[in-house]
């Protein structure tokens, strides 16, 4: 059986279909209608071994860009890390990690990726350590004046215009905020959580949240104007009181900072973590 590999093939159908294919059946994750829609930008790179014409092992780099504390900073951040069953235990995924490490390590003083139970001890291989990322919560009151909130339709056209303004045009409103990447957010919006986005009219901003066990998942703000955080949960708040938890790091000291566990998820940094008491946003997850 012979290999081959590939990478930044975007625009190759065969093979982007492919490597979409493989996601399905792995993550249950599909690539096609992003790239359609003009999305799949320059960040998102995949490095792909094929067989046959098929891709069979994949992991992709997403080159981003945040703001943290004030300060520019650029991360690598490694995906999609898959092979296909028949594929396995041939040392594809140690070939596709050292051909990234090979490109990147020396451009990126942050390189950090999720990983699940699975591969714990892989990783560790190429320089990556075990870190924390910390979550805000807080308990908020139904207060403050009424909001007009309503769920936004992906599939409705002056839904999608107004999400691609706002995403395009999103002012870093947190401490550690993503920077231009609207093709990312439009993933999560036409894709991902296509149940999970709002639009609150009177404050002109989107947010991506979930209400789940009786609170608040506020995975992010959309806005191309400062807005003030308490309103915005407020107006999300539908109950008299509600645990909100935040899937970014606010600048408001109120609340609450827990390290965060998550179940099958460990986060792994290879050089500088600069996060603090911090998290990177929930939607710059690619």
């Amino acid at each position: 059986m012979s290999y081959q590999f590939i990478s930044d093939y975007k625009d190759n159908e065969r093979y982007r279909k492919s490597l979409s294919a493989l996601a399905k059946r792995t993550f249950s994750v599909d690539f096609e209608q992003w790239y359609q829609g003009g999305w799949w930008g320059k960040r998102y790179i995949p490095y792909s071994i094929i067989s046959d014409g098929e891709v069979v092992a994949n992991a992709s780099v997403n080159k981003l860009e945040f703001v943290i504390d004030g300060e520019i900073r650029q991360a690598l951040q490694i995906g999609t890390v898959m092979t296909d069953e028949a594929h396995r235990n041939k040392g594809l995924s140690r070939e596709l990690m050292n051909r990234i490490m090979d490109e990147y390590s020396d451009k990126y003083e942050t390189i950090y990726l999720y990983a699940n139970p699975s591969v714990l001890g892989f990783y560790p291989k190429f320089g990556f350590v075990p870190d924390m990322e910390y979550v805000h919560s807080r308990v908020f009151l139904k207060a403050g004046p009424s909001y007009t909130v309503r769920r936004l339709d992906p599939s409705d056209p002056e839904d999608m215009k107004l999400m691609i303004r706002l995403a395009c045009g999103a002012y870093p409103s947190y401490r550690i905020a993503m920077l231009d990447n609207p093709g990312l957010v439009m993933f999560y919006f036409t894709r991902f959580m296509t149940e999970d986005f709002y639009y609150i009219e009177e404050m002109d901003a989107a947010v991506a949240a979930s209400y789940e066990d009786g609170g608040l998942y506020l995975m992010d703000v959309f806005s191309d104007r400062g807005y003030d955080l308490t309103s915005v949960i407020c107006a999300l708040v539908d109950k008299p009181e509600m645990k909100v938890t935040l899937g970014f790091t606010p600048y408001d000291s109120s609340f609450e900072c827990n390290e965060l566990i998550e179940e099958d998820t460990t986060f792994f940094v290879r050089g500088k973590n600069p996060l603090g008491k911090g998290r990177y946003p929930v939607i710059s997850r690619a």
